[in-house]
């Protein structure tokens, strides 16, 4: 294995670039950092719609998120190479029509992550800023959202790490991420599939592994400060 990381290290991390387009490792990190990001404003939009107190407005939205939800991402991914094509009349490339179906994909998932990280804000604090004044949308933006966001932080990595296994199948339609390059080290070393795939494995491991800790180390940071928070005496309680 060490001969076959001597010899591809470079064409495993980068594919062809600069002679050619970008490839293997570094375009899954980037594509899957980049459908993270594009992902999250929606996420956070379906969220807000999915605990919205109009119906004509919840109803649908749930709907939506229950149809990507429930269906694989391969199926979405073909939605995005073919059927988006056919009714809009652009296609787009492979790199293009893999982040539409991860922006779409996540997106949902993200819905309910921003979901459960509102309905997980106390309630005290939404009914404190409405007697105050606030707007149900300004205590969103305000209270309610801050709070539910910074909860959200070891989530949004938990997530970072699925996308980035979702990037692998970016192989159907022919995307240069790290499997396909994979595949294509495999094509030119027919008796060592196994140290191939065995490499590739190990790099998924260390890099899905590692922000996994983050991700348990930075909950866990989180809780302990919320545990430090200072109390308000009864005093300070009894003058409120």
């Amino acid at each position: 294995m060490i001969e076959l990381i001597q010899t591809y290290w470079v064409y495993f991390l980068v594919g062809q670039y600069p002679k050619g387009p970008l490839g293997g490792l570094a375009l899954t990190v980037l594509l899957a950092g980049l459908a993270l990001l594009l992902a999250l404003p929606l996420g956070v939009a379906l969220g807000l719609a999915r605990v919205s107190p109009y119906r004509v407005i919840r109803w649908p939205v749930t709907a939506l998120v229950f149809v990507v939800r429930g269906v694989p991402l391969l199926m979405v991914v073909f939605w995005a190479y073919f059927f988006l094509p056919s009714v809009t009349g652009v296609k787009t490339d492979q790199f293009g029509t893999m982040l539409i179906a991860l922006v779409v994909f996540d997106g949902a998932y993200l819905a309910e992550i921003v979901r459960a990280g509102i309905r997980g804000v106390p309630k005290g604090q939404f009914e404190s800023a409405r007697s105050l004044g606030l707007s149900y949308a300004q205590t969103m933006r305000r209270v309610i959202l801050p709070q539910a966001l910074r909860h959200m932080l070891p989530s949004l990595v938990n997530q970072f790490v699925a996308t980035i296994k979702e990037t692998s199948l970016g192989y159907i339609i022919g995307l240069t991420e790290v499997s396909f390059i994979a595949a294509q080290i495999n094509t030119q070393v027919f008796t060592r599939g196994a140290e191939v795939y065995m490499l590739l494995g190990l790099t998924y491991f260390v890099l899905c592994f590692g922000l996994s800790r983050f991700a348990f180390w930075l909950e866990q940071r989180l809780a302990r400060r919320r545990d430090v928070q200072p109390q308000p005496s009864q005093t300070q309680k009894a003058s409120a």
